[in-house]
């Protein structure tokens, strides 16, 4: 595949807006692996490190996207969210992981790529390059990367 091809090729990924928004990506990942059908709001707050508000927010945009299903109800006579993911939820986070995948393939595929290439770019020199300006005195300036 040429170098033209691969970037039309890249450049025509469809990743889906809804899921690739990492809190997002971050509870459908958490719902998908579940060994339970369901989780709570207050499990998905405390292991996923949400505030309260973003939790909320996030779980309304994947349930507005017929990914998640939520639950209300009482257990022991305390209110109970609950979130679980859908079939079109574990259909679409499925499709944008292989989203994720053939572009992970294509960037493998690019002559002197991230096989073995270690650090050096494609033309050989330390990446990422340093941007640091060299100034009056021998000193440098910069944010201390490596060395052109």
């Amino acid at each position: 595949m040429s170098g033209e091809e691969r970037g039309r090729s890249i450049a025509s990924l469809d990743l889906d807006k809804v899921i690739h928004e990492r809190s997002r990506l971050v509870i459908l990942a958490h719902l998908a692996s579940s060994q339970r059908a369901e989780a709570g709001f207050t499990e998905l707050k405390d292991s996923l490190g949400f505030s309260a508000g973003n939790l909320s927010a996030q779980l309304r945009i994947l349930e507005e996207a017929g990914y998640i299903g939520i639950t209300k109800r009482f257990v022991d006579k305390k209110p109970f969210t609950g979130a679980s993911i859908t079939v079109d939820g574990q259909k679409a986070l499925a499709a944008y992981l292989g989203e994720l995948e053939s572009l992970v393939a294509k960037l493998k595929d690019i002559p002197g790529g991230s096989e073995g290439r270690g650090s050096e770019g494609r033309d050989g020199e330390n990446w990422p390059r340093s941007t640091a300006k060299a100034v009056p005195g021998g000193e440098e300036e910069g944010d201390g990367g490596t060395e052109s």
